[in-house]
């Protein structure tokens, strides 16, 4: 029986969010056990073994806390705000390719949720709608403290969306293709010098556009030293101030499922994807001396090349947590200085620089 196409996609859809509520969870604990390392004290050892029923916890303590609605608030974009933050969370992983093609029968079938031929743009143009989320539970708070965070979020994510889209217009140059799948397919090997397995990854061609890339990352998450819509040293907890229960929940968990998505981005455009040194060569080694039928070494490759993937996202995250308990908190004109006078040149300047070694076939 073939597997339709459209169910095919509502499976991957369905796993993907899954997955990314998964992460999300334990991103919390992962977050406390990190810090308690770096800081060189006991984490979380209460809830479960080694604490690992500790987002478990959390989630119960959301869902039953008292709902709390301050007095003057707009309720009804007091509740929309944090579900938007959630919803746009969720809707950008659903491009990204998490693995090669699987065979079933007749039928090859990516792991992606779908595929369109502008990926690069809905995950940019979905992550921008994620400040509205931001913003209007800021402003319908009726709270100062909450506005400002709001303020400063608007802003930071404008400032620093600039330096992000100029720094993808030079993968853009090189991969002639906004579809994700296709730019990870382009980072492939087969049919090429076995060494250049990883020197076909954009990072080896791109070293400044993912520096560029990955500031801008922290600053749209809202991660340390980019913190300050929620700096709690001057806005309290900035704009979600006013929250408790589960909406406050949907704006911590929307925060770690964006964390997942750019890790995600950065390992598709600038690592490779699901990519990895001699798989090919594996493949077909599988299927000439060990007798297996091509498609079944095919969906060994990809089952692999999945779990490399996201080696490379938990990688991501934990650099992430790691700055965190690393780095102070900027000022705020430093914030928006940086953004605007160093990483915008720079993403122009790696514009020009790319331009002139396409010109003269330093890069194909």
């Amino acid at each position: 029986m073939e597997l339709p196409t459209l169910g095919w996609q509502s499976i991957v859809i369905f796993v993907v969010f899954a997955v990314s509520l998964l992460i999300a969870t334990y991103c919390t604990y992962a977050e406390r056990v990190i810090a308690a390392f770096l800081q060189d004290r006991v984490g979380p050892d209460r809830a479960g073994p080694y604490g690992l029923a500790q987002p478990l916890a959390d989630a119960v303590k959301m869902f039953t806390k008292e709902e709390f609605f301050p007095g003057g608030a707009n309720k009804a974009l007091f509740v929309f705000g944090p579900c938007l933050a959630m919803i746009t969370a969720l809707m950008s992983s659903a491009v990204i390719p998490f693995g090669n093609n699987l065979s079933f029968g007749n039928n090859a079938f990516f792991l992606q949720g779908i595929e369109v031929n502008i990926g690069m743009l809905w995950v940019f143009g979905v992550v921008s709608l994620g400040v509205y989320g931001v913003m209007i539970g800021g402003w319908a708070s009726n709270n100062k403290f909450s506005l400002l965070g709001a303020i400063r979020a608007a802003s930071q994510n404008i400032s620093y969306e600039l330096a992000m889209g100029l720094s993808l217009i030079a993968v853009l140059m090189i991969s002639g293709t906004l579809s994700l799948r296709e730019i990870t397919l382009q980072q492939s090997s087969e049919g090429a010098f076995v060494w250049q397995d990883i020197f076909n990854w954009n990072i080896m061609k791109q070293p400044l556009g993912f520096i560029i890339f990955l500031v801008c990352a922290f600053a749209e998450t809202n991660r340390t030293p980019f913190d300050l819509p929620e700096c709690e040293t001057e806005l309290v907890g900035g704009y979600h101030t006013e929250y408790s229960s589960m909406k406050l929940g949907l704006y911590l968990f929307s925060e770690y499922v964006n964390i997942f998505v750019v890790s995600a981005v950065m390992s598709v455009l600038y690592f490779g994807g699901f990519n990895f040194p001699f798989q090919y060569e594996l493949r077909d080694w599988l299927a000439s001396s060990q007798g297996w039928e091509l498609a079944s070494a095919q969906n060994l490759i990809t089952a692999l090349g999945t779990l490399l993937l996201f080696g490379k996202i938990f990688a991501f995250i934990f650099f992430f947590m790691w700055i965190r308990w690393t780095l102070p908190r900027f000022r705020y004109d430093q914030l928006m200085r940086l953004g605007w006078t160093i990483l915008i040149p720079l993403a122009v300047i790696n514009i020009l620089i790319t331009g002139g070694l396409i010109t003269f076939g330093v890069i194909k």
